[in-house]
């Protein structure tokens, strides 16, 4: 296995620059595992695939609005700060951007807010310890953190959220939820399909190709998750019904596998995982799941690779290239059952 075999071409038309309007709008393609049968419909549709007792297991983390821009002090140079980890209530692990940001530097990022470097880490990577709480200050300074390849300002900073955001930590948005609108999830409550939650706080590193030749050589990245007893209860009697877990894209995949990691069976968990899901992993939680199209080479294609067999991805992204499907973190969904 090399890392060349998750190589694929994507236009770059195809990749959505603005989130669909509705949310449920966009376009979802159903991929059945078993047969490779492939079927082409909306989001509102969803739950024409979704059976009585099946579960849909969401991460509810919220983004921070992470991206801050400000001057040295002293000398007034531009500096921008982009919030990656909270360490402590008022330390921060951020990327900044801006020369001579030595330990012991100071960043006036307005309103009062001020930032001292206090480590140094690889190239743009520092330790910031700022003079107050970062609640208020964010929702009037900062700027939502999209990922490189939108261009497009978003103008609602509200649609880079899940409509059931409650946990903020995340530097970027567990994107197979946005999809979800109240209504479509009152539907399908209505029709018996459950609703459960875990945390995941996403961080940058999601977006990271792998550039070794060996994907099994890559450095995962960690992040903390939870999964509340309510979820694996929750679990257990959605499979005793005989329904499915529906994991809400690939952070509550990494979430869930994590918890049934030591029993093979869903239990409550807490702490940071660096589950690592290539092909040949064998799945003990997810029965089908719900996820965006990946970038080429990434960990989150490997994953879904590893779900549903790499050439039947592959062959999928095809088609969905060829219908003019909408790509990464604004566009279209899948339904892999």
């Amino acid at each position: 296995m090399n890392t060349a075999d998750f190589d694929y071409e994507l236009p770059e038309e195809r990749i959505a620059q603005t989130p669909a309007e509705p949310r449920d709008s966009s376009r979802l393609l159903v991929l059945e595992r078993a047969t490779g049968q492939r079927t082409h419909t909306h989001f509102a549709e969803l739950g024409a695939f979704l059976r009585p007792h099946d579960l849909l297991v969401a991460n509810h983390s919220r983004v921070l609005p992470a991206r801050l821009f400000g001057r040295k002090l002293p000398g007034g140079g531009a500096v921008e700060v982009l919030l990656v980890e909270q360490l402590e209530p008022q330390r921060w692990k951020a990327l900044v951007g801006g020369k001579g940001l030595r330990p012991g530097r100071q960043i006036d990022l307005g309103l009062g807010l001020l930032a001292e470097v206090l480590e140094e880490g690889e190239r743009s990577e520092r330790v910031l310890a700022f003079n107050k709480p970062l609640d208020e200050a964010l929702d009037s300074l900062g700027q939502m953190p999209l990922p490189p390849y939108i261009h497009t300002q978003l103008q609602d900073k509200e649609r880079y959220q899940t409509v059931y955001a409650h946990r903020t930590g995340s530097v970027a948005a567990p994107t197979a939820g946005l999809h979800f609108t109240p209504e479509l999830l009152a539907a399908l409550s209505s029709q018996g399909v459950g609703f459960a939650e875990v945390l995941l706080h996403v961080g940058l590193d999601t977006f990271a190709p792998v550039h070794e030749e060996d994907p099994s050589q890559h450095h995962i990245h960690t992040e903390w998750c939870s999964l509340p007893e309510a979820t694996a209860a929750a679990v257990q009697r959605s499979k005793l019904a005989g329904g499915r877990t529906v994991a809400v894209g690939t952070t509550s995949v990494r979430t869930l596998e994590s918890a049934a990691r030591t029993t093979h069976q869903v239990q409550a968990y807490e702490g940071r995982t660096d589950i690592y899901i290539l092909p040949g992993y064998r799945f003990n939680a997810v029965d089908a799941m719900i996820t965006n199209f990946h970038l080429p080479r990434s960990t989150l294609l490997m994953l879904v690779s590893a779900f549903a067999g790499r050439e039947l991805i592959l062959d999928t992204y095809r088609e969905a290239i060829a219908l003019d499907y909408r790509f990464y973190s604004f566009g279209d969904a899948m339904l892999i059952v």
